[in-house]
């Protein structure tokens, strides 16, 4: 039976951090972040904001998150569930971000692969348990399957929907182990990588020819977390009206799948501040999609096997359309930019 024992819904506090080593000095002893404001247009401070106060601080939070679960002296589920929901609770705050570190070696699918729909994760994850545990090393869990492992294979091995075929210690402790690095690298790999945006268009940026590349990349996001949501997170489980599939919900083993819904969002809402604070209408817009999924009250969305849950569910998706719409009307033609492509086009 899926497990409901989650704590509420952690509102993860980003400190405002001070700059890192590699970003505390420029030309002239100028700190990096003011010498790209000055060198750069009004866009690109809408750039700079999103590095400095949203994706950065959250990385950083996600890290301290992991490395807090790798500090659990324990195999034992019971133990480790409530550092693990913290860490899954900060990987929502920035998992839309796909580019640059995120999507380099697959990384960010190594965090969270899903959905699964042909069930990779744990059949590579039943290879591994019945493999000698001693096999078992860092190195090792990097060659493996994407699918078998960060928070997805972890919550396979807290929360076991059936009996696991072996001892899931030793592949508890080397897939925290491998979570934790991947984390530290994001971590420290959006330094440079906030400074590429933040000198978009400067000599020797071959990434970002002008700043309005880095705005539209960091846009495109925007709306295409936003689709995600619809799509996936509540499609898949709305399915249809005559047959539900709760069952395919993001999370629901460790009584996330609503939670994961609640918690892109304001993710996705704190991007949108960074971007365009003073958009009215495409806040307005998050604001009430937010609290529809706060009041939904149905943690598993195990309820839309009824209609009336079904249609509330629906009413959410639609409210998540209306929010993305609003971006691309709003904050699109505020920033000088449109849609770009993104890594998870196609899928």
């Amino acid at each position: 039976m899926p497990q409901t024992d989650r704590p509420p819904l952690a509102t993860i506090a980003i400190p405002r951090l001070p700059p890192p080593l590699w970003g505390r000095a420029g030309v002239g002893g100028l700190p990096s972040l003011a010498l790209m404001l000055l060198l750069s247009g009004p866009a690109a401070a809408d750039t700079a904001a999103v590095v400095a106060d949203h994706a950065r601080p959250g990385y950083a939070a996600f890290d301290d998150a992991v490395a807090r679960l790798a500090d659990v002296e324990s195999c034992d589920p019971e133990a480790l569930r409530p550092a693990f929901q913290v860490a899954y609770d900060a990987w929502m705050a920035v998992e839309h971000l796909h580019l640059g570190p995120s999507e380099e070696d697959g990384r960010a699918l190594s965090i969270l692969f899903w959905p699964d729909p042909k069930g990779l994760g744990a059949k590579a994850q039943t290879a591994l348990l019945k493999a000698d545990p001693a096999s078992l090393s860092l190195d090792g869990m990097a060659q493996q399957s994407v699918a078998a492992r960060g928070l997805s294979g972890l919550e396979r091995l807290l929360f076991p929907t059936k009996p696991l075929a072996a001892d899931p210690c030793p592949l508890i402790q080397v897939t925290i182990d491998d979570l934790a690095r991947q984390a530290a690298v994001l971590s420290a790999d959006w330094g440079p990588f906030g400074d590429t945006l933040l000198s978009a268009g400067q000599a020797g940026n071959t990434r970002f020819l002008k700043p309005e590349e880095a705005t539209q990349a960091l846009f495109t996001q925007l709306a295409t977390g936003l689709e995600f949501i619809a799509d996936r997170r509540i499609g898949r489980p709305l399915a249809t009206f005559d047959k539900p599939r709760p069952d395919l919900a993001e999370g629901q083993a460790s009584g996330r799948a609503l939670a994961n819904i609640t918690l892109s969002l304001k993710g996705l809402r704190g991007l949108a501040v960074s971007l365009s604070p003073d958009s009215a209408r495409t806040l307005a817009a998050f604001d009430h999609a937010i609290n529809l999924s706060e009041t939904l009250n149905d943690p598993l969305l195990d309820h839309i096997t009824d209609p009336q849950a079904w249609l509330k569910l629906e009413i959410l998706q639609q409210a998540v359309r209306a929010t993305r719409d609003a971006a691309i009307a709003e904050i699109g033609p505020a920033l000088g930019v449109e849609l770009g492509f993104n890594s998870q086009d196609g899928d």
